[in-house]
Formats: structure tokens, sequence, C-alpha cells
């Protein structure tokens, strides 16, 4: 009876062993065809900076600073337009003609004070000679040079006003011409169109550099920091990575969204980036440890376990289990298995590994 119960303990000792079997590392014996060679890409580890990725969205914008805003301050009615949303223009081109009641009185006006200013010349001339005379007192002096200094400034006003609408004499209209090169990046004026004062007519923006404005939400803020780098990319441009870094975050939440917007200015090559277009923002953050790292791409995992190849020469591989610390996108960084200088494969490990594995 004892004997019967010690084989029952061993038959349920064996029932209970985990199932799961654990891959061996194992060297191979066989030697790499040279065909098969020639399909490999090799890679020799070493140490790098431990990091992580943060994905985070956004959406590109324009670099106000590069960015003008025409605002009317008169009403009218538009004649005729000569641009349209997305064109490039040059600063001084021609965009648009109207017409102004309010802008033609202040021609009537602007020349009214230029008749008045003449005038003043000369009863200043005359009063500087009645001066040096003795005649006319430092009083009617310092009157007749300050009424001609005050119908200056009221021209000068006038002239400043009418330098953003270039009257048109001949047509009887005037013209609206762009204040700086750029692209039209919205435009709320079309023919026949009523003015009003306060209407913003058009925007005018360069697109050299762009701003990608980033959602950092509170649960990644201690990740997220001015200076760091970032990598954006958008469904537009597929496998496309345009790099840059954190210039600005700001200590106020966006009460809309709830979210810290932190600005990514980007060198905008070939114009790619579109304002108004999604982005995913990928924010590195360093550790500040090192440990040996290979790509991600050469790692394999089989039976929950993690494995690379390891090359010492084409009659030399071995399969090797490995433990990692954390991947990124680029890396994975590895506890345990591997050390710095040893070589793996990285392209085609898979066809190794199954002969391996055999």
């Amino acid at each position: 009876m004892i004997k019967r119960y010690s084989w029952f303990v061993v038959l349920l000792a064996a029932a209970c062993e985990p199932r799961e079997q654990l891959v061996e590392e194992k060297p191979t014996s066989f030697c790499l065809s040279e065909s098969l060679r020639g399909q490999l890409a090799l890679d020799t580890l070493q140490e790098r900076d431990i990091t992580q990725h943060i994905t985070l969205t956004g959406e590109v914008s324009y670099n106000p600073d590069k960015m003008v805003q025409f605002v009317s301050w008169v009403t009218g009615m538009t004649i005729q337009t000569y641009f349209s949303l997305g064109d490039f223009v040059k600063q001084g081109q021609l965009l648009a003609t109207f017409k102004s009641p309010a802008l033609h009185s202040l021609l009537a006006e602007k020349r009214s004070i230029e008749l008045q200013r003449r005038l003043a010349e000369r009863q200043l001339i005359a009063a500087q000679g009645l001066h040096a005379d003795h005649i006319a007192s430092d009083r009617d002096l310092v009157e007749a040079k300050s009424a001609l200094e005050k119908l200056n400034a009221e021209l000068g006003n006038i002239e400043a006003n009418l330098s953003l609408f270039h009257p048109n004499p001949a047509q009887g209209t005037f013209e609206i011409r762009s204040p700086s090169s750029g692209y039209i990046v919205e435009k709320n004026i079309n023919s026949g169109m009523p003015i009003n004062d306060g209407d913003n007519l058009f925007t005018v923006s360069g697109l050299a550099d762009v701003w990608v404005m980033a959602n950092v939400y509170a649960t990644d803020m201690q990740f997220v920091k001015e200076g760091v780098d970032a990598e954006i990319r958008t469904l537009a441009y597929p496998g496309a990575v345009f790099h840059g870094r954190i210039s600005a975050l700001p200590q106020v939440f966006d009460r809309h969204e709830r979210v810290l917007k932190a600005r990514i200015v980007i060198a905008n090559e070939g114009l790619k980036l579109k304002p108004g277009m999604s982005a995913d923002v990928v924010v590195t953050r360093r550790t500040g440890n090192a440990t040996v790292a290979l790509p991600a791409d050469a790692v394999i995992f089989d039976d929950n376990q993690y494995f690379a190849v390891v090359y010492g020469g084409d009659c030399d591989l071995q399969l090797r289990r490995i433990s990692l610390l954390s991947r990124d996108q680029d890396w994975c960084f590895v506890s345990e298995g591997l050390k710095a200088g040893e070589c793996v494969v990285t392209e085609n490990h898979l066809l190794i590994y199954e002969k391996i594995k055999g």
C-alpha cells in the first residue's frame, strides 16, 4: 500500500509540472552557404543610452512670427480680387480693388490739408522775416512753427492710412496690395462682397518653417521638457520622419482641451507640412543609464521568450536567449544575454533561427 501511494505522488508531481517548455540556447553545427551569407545583415553591438519614446498627438500650425493679417479699418465694396487661397504672393502684389466713401473723404481731406500746409509754410517764412526785423514777437514765430508742425502731423497720419489702400484716381478705386511675401492661408474677400470695418480680409504667411503644437497630458508632463528632441510623423507621408525640438512649453493648461500645448519649430523643407495637418509627435526620454542595445528588428520572440542570433563566423552561429530592460521603436535594451562587441544577425535572422531550432 505504501508503494502504491508513492507511485501516486510521483505521478501527481509529474502532472503538475509546467507544460510550457523553454526553447534552449543552441549552437549550430552547419555553415552558411555563400548565397545565404549574402542575404544576411550584421550589426556589432554597443552600449547606448536607455531611451523611452512617448507618443503625443499634435497639429501643424502657422508660425505667427511669419504671418500677417490684413484687417480693414474702412467700409466699402469689393470690385475685383486677383488671388485664391493657397496662392503664393509677393510683397506689393495687387490682390484686390474696391471702392470706399470713407477713403474718398480721406483723399479730399488730404488735399485740403496740403493747401493749408502750403499757406502755413508761407506764413512761417513771413513770420521769420518779420521776427528778424524785430517786428514779429517770439510768440508769433512759435505759433507759425506750431501751426505748420500740426498740419504736417495730420498729413502724415492720412498718408499712413492711405498707404494701406493705394488710390487709383484714373479708375476711381483703391487697391489692396500684399503687405509681405508668402502664401495666402486665409481668404475672406471676394468680388462684389461688402467690406466692413474690422474685417480680416486675408492672411499671408511664410511656410519655410512651421509650428507643430503637441498635446501634453498631465500624465506625460514629467517626461516632456523644453529642449527635448521630437520626431513628427504624418499620415500624408508614411515612413517620413520630421525632426524638431520642443522650443516652448507653457505653464497654463488649455482650458478647453485640458492639455499643455508644446511648441515644436520645424524647418519645412519642400513645404510638405501644411497648417491644419494632424501629426503624431514622438518625444524621446533619456533615463541617464546605458546598456547593450540591438536593433528592434533583430529580436526574435518565440514561446514567450526573446532571442537573438549571435554571429561568430560562417560556421559559428548561436541562438541566444536574452532579457530586455525596455524597448522603443528602434532599439531593444538588453539586461542579460548579450555583450558589447558581439555581432548579431539583423536581417533574415529568422532563417537561421529555424535552422538552429531545427
